[in-house]
């Protein structure tokens, strides 16, 4: 009988290294492949989520500044057609 337990025993910590060996497969395979997205996508030029907002934060900026001037030229406009 206590045989067979040390067969269950080992045939356990087989099966616990097996799997702990298996879980750092995947989390390396995990950062190999975020590795080749990473340069695969900067090789492409494309712009961040943050460069992008920044962006158009600036674009949004630069209309209401538009709008703020054109409305000073149309009340001089005005004035001057008075």
């Amino acid at each position: 009988m206590t045989t067979q337990n040390k067969f269950f025993d080992d045939i356990s910590k087989l099966m616990t290294n097996a799997m702990g060996v298996a879980q750092g497969a995947k989390s390396e395979a995990e950062n190999a492949m975020k590795g080749w997205v990473d340069r695969w996508l900067a090789d492409r030029d494309f712009v961040t989520r943050e460069e992008f907002e920044a962006v158009r934060e600036m674009a949004i900026k630069a209309r209401t500044e538009n709008a703020e001037l054109k409305a000073r030229l149309d009340a001089i406009e005005a004035g001057r057609q008075n």
